[in-house]
């Protein structure tokens, strides 16, 4: 007669182990199905796109994350930079003096904006104030359907950065919908370089039609 000897009992911590990897890993699997729409895009926008299309904005890589800055609207109703997520994102910064330079930035924004057509309503238009003092009535129309937030200068140049010897209200600055800064246009727009930072624009939102949708 042969005698089988008794498999010896699994320890229920040796079971939990591979209970979580398995979790873990399928946890993994889900993230990266999620994610794929969105890195093929962007592959498609860094890496495919011809040397006869470069980008007219500066790339920033790696890109960096909305930060947890507290913000405040024209209204005083308190909020946060995150809450911005969800939309792309079209930045302009400055003081509340807003000089001439300042209004030419903010018309030009709202230009850009409107000339994406459809797809306009996947984008917001921005302006970041970093003092406290009053705004112009008179540039209140001009920012009707726009976000403006107060918020820390300090705090906000650890996030944004401009151009070498240029200044951090210089610039237009584009985030995308995850809440990444990921482009900036060069300093000082006029209506010619605004027509190439148009053609980036579209190029963003055709890349990312195949996930990004209107609206938060």
């Amino acid at each position: 007669m042969t005698v089988h000897s008794l498999p010896e009992p699994v320890q229920p911590d040796a079971v939990l182990v591979r209970q979580r990897q398995r979790g873990r890993w399928k946890m993994v699997a889900l993230l990266l199905v999620c994610a794929a729409p969105v890195v093929v895009s962007y592959f498609t926008y860094y890496v495919l796109r011809p040397e006869g299309r470069r980008s007219f904005g500066e790339l920033i890589e790696p890109q960096r994350s909305l930060p947890m800055l507290a913000a405040t609207s024209l209204e005083g109703q308190s909020s946060s930079l995150q809450a911005l997520k969800g939309q792309w994102l079209l930045l302009t910064v400055g003081s509340s003096a807003c000089d001439a330079a300042c209004g030419r930035r903010l018309y030009l924004q709202r230009q850009l904006r409107e000339a994406l057509g459809k797809d306009k309503d996947r984008l917001d238009r921005v302006w970041l104030i970093t003092d406290e003092g009053p705004v112009d009535v008179k540039l209140l129309p001009a920012l009707n359907g726009a976000t403006v937030l107060r918020v820390d200068g300090a705090a906000l140049a650890k996030w944004l950065v401009p151009a070498p010897g240029q200044r951090l209200d210089a610039h237009v600055y584009l985030v995308d919908p995850m809440g990444n800064w990921m482009m900036r246009f060069p300093a000082n727009l006029d209506a010619n370089s605004a027509a190439q930072a148009r053609r980036d624009l579209n190029r963003v939102m055709r890349a990312s039609a195949s996930w990004d949708l209107a609206g938060r």
